[in-house]
């Protein structure tokens, strides 16, 4: 039997880059996942039942900013299975600039996807967890929630807000079996990074020790093992994935 046969999960960011590998990790290890994204296509309902079948790989409108959608959309799941085991908050956005010329809603809208987001759906998915007695919640941060970063204060602030609270809510549930933890990758190949002019990659490859971008795959398989039974014992930590980059 898959270490994950039996078990719900759900990943918010799902429609590609880190949030699709961690989502097709969950199903290859026997999971039923439900694959949170902002607008469902017929091109991606295709290929995530084409993952794992109609009762293995499900895709779920979840706009992580809105109130409403993760309302409707966790009671959705539920509904239909009935139970969540697994949340991994993937979601995040960007809106870069020096702090000095950030307009408010750069800022806020950055926290309201990237913290307030995952705020609801702790709150939301937690309920039912607790009735279990049993849960993983695993936050995707970055490093620069840690070291901060020139141009992405906005970033940076909802990014170690995150790590602030899933340790705040690991010891709020701790005696209910439920984990609570964070990875932090740092430069990982993804649309966002693929983009960056040569020199900001140069750059960044001077500074990471192992001489490399990491891959959505390395991430992925640092939340496989805090989402597993065997991590049972580790809660309200962070798993720096970052090739070296900063010791932490």
């Amino acid at each position: 039997m898959k270490p994950l046969a039996g078990q719900v999960a759900l990943v918010s960011g799902a429609a590609r880059g880190i949030g699709w590998s961690i989502a097709s990790m969950l199903i290859a290890e026997g999971a039923e996942v439900w694959f949170g994204v902002r607008k469902a296509t017929p091109e991606l309902e295709e290929s995530v039942v084409s993952l794992g079948g109609e009762r293995k790989g499900r895709v779920l409108e979840l706009d992580v900013s809105s109130p409403d959608s993760i309302e409707a959309g966790v009671d959705r799941l539920l509904n239909q299975s009935g139970r969540i085991d697994i949340l991994v908050n993937n979601a995040g956005i960007v809106h870069d600039g020096l702090l000095v010329r950030m307009k408010d809603e750069d800022f806020l809208d950055v926290l309201g996807t990237n913290l307030v987001g995952p705020f609801r759906l702790m709150r939301k998915v937690v309920k039912a967890m607790m009735k279990e007695r049993y849960g993983r919640i695993v936050s995707i941060s970055s490093i620069v929630g840690t070291t901060g970063n020139a141009g992405q204060a906005n970033y940076a602030a909802s990014k170690g807000g995150l790590v602030a609270l899933s340790k705040s809510l690991a010891l709020e549930v701790a005696t209910r079996g439920i984990t609570v933890n964070v990875v932090a990758p740092g430069f990982v190949e993804t649309d966002m990074t693929g983009i960056l002019p040569e020199k900001v990659r140069e750059a960044a490859l001077e500074r990471i020790p192992v001489g490399r971008f990491g891959t959505a795959s390395e991430i992925s398989h640092a939340v496989r093992y805090l989402v597993s039974r065997e991590a049972g014992f580790v809660t309200g930590q962070t798993l720096h994935v970052n090739g070296g980059m900063a010791l932490v």
